[in-house]
């Protein structure tokens, strides 16, 4: 192949590619119009759906902690995040809400289990304080 033909299929290929990423571009700039009236639709209704949903968490998460601290096996940080937790509830951002109640909750389930567990535990005469 000679030197011009071979600049010319460049050109040319170079061409069409910046006509493609043009045409992908218009289309990307018009997809996000319907997709924001969309989004927002959709937000309100899981703003609402989120907000009951942490509100359960945390209710949960404060179930557990007085689950935990009726046998002296509340841990030190369960009321903290639950708090945080409401914070964040307050604050509007469920999601972080959300999370937070897991945590403590998880927390006031195995600060029961463990105190449970130290309630039974023999030790030696040696190791007692």
């Amino acid at each position: 192949m000679n030197m011009k033909k071979l600049t010319a299929m460049l050109c040319l290929g170079a061409i069409i590619a910046i006509a493609g990423q043009s045409a992908i571009a218009a289309e990307k700039k018009a997809a996000p119009k319907a997709e924001t009236v969309d989004k927002a639709a959709a937000t309100s209704t899981e703003n609402s759906g989120d907000k009951a949903a942490a509100e359960s968490a945390i209710a949960a998460a404060e179930s557990a902690r007085k689950k935990a601290a009726s046998i002296d096996g509340e841990w030190r940080d369960t009321g903290k995040m639950i708090k945080k937790a409401q914070a964040a509830l307050k604050a509007g951002d469920s999601a972080k809400a959300i999370k937070l109640a897991k945590k403590a909750e998880n927390q006031g389930k195995l600060g029961y289990e463990q105190a449970q567990a130290q309630q039974t535990l023999k030790m030696p005469s040696y190791l007692k304080y």
